[in-house]
């Protein structure tokens, strides 16, 4: 049986397409907290130390790959939306809204954490050197929030 029906309602489809936009749209606010707060750290830092410029923009590239795994999850769940009379089921559009808002929440959390550790972190290193490892494993820890979001988003998705 296909066609809109109560298992299919016509407003099915809106959740997954919320979904779609939660996963950009929260992952992306993330990656530029974290771009914004960790670009003005290194913008301070440069003043006095510009030889550490690029060796400070490790916390800038690892705020970008947040919003790369939102636009994953968002690309999938907008591949996988039809409309209600074509078996979009309700069901799938709340695994789908589901997906979307582990992605992006969990990247919004992960940018906020990339933002301020990288902020600190490369003050912190042009007046001590030897706080740049330390620095890059909370870095670490704090991109791994983000991906654990995305590991969660395509399991939901598959469902």
């Amino acid at each position: 049986m296909s066609g809109i029906s109560e298992e299919n309602p016509v407003y099915g489809p809106f959740f997954g397409v919320m979904g779609a936009a939660a996963a950009i749209i929260f992952s992306s606010l993330g990656a530029a907290y974290g771009t914004a707060k960790s670009g003005t750290g290194i913008a301070a830092m440069s003043v006095m130390r510009p030889e550490l410029i690029m060796k400070s923009i490790i916390p800038v590239v690892m705020a970008g790959i947040i919003a790369i795994y939102g636009l994953v999850i968002a690309v999938l769940i907008a591949g996988g939306i039809d409309s209600a009379a074509n078996n979009y089921s309700l069901y799938k559009g709340f695994v789908h809204l589901g997906a979307g808002l582990s992605v992006g929440f969990s990247g919004l959390a992960a940018g906020f954490a990339i933002g301020i550790v990288g902020d600190a972190g490369v003050r912190g290193t042009a007046q001590q050197p030897r706080l740049f490892v330390g620095m890059i494993l909370i870095l670490i820890f704090a991109e791994v929030l983000g991906l654990y979001g995305l590991i969660v988003a395509i399991y939901l998705y598959t469902k």
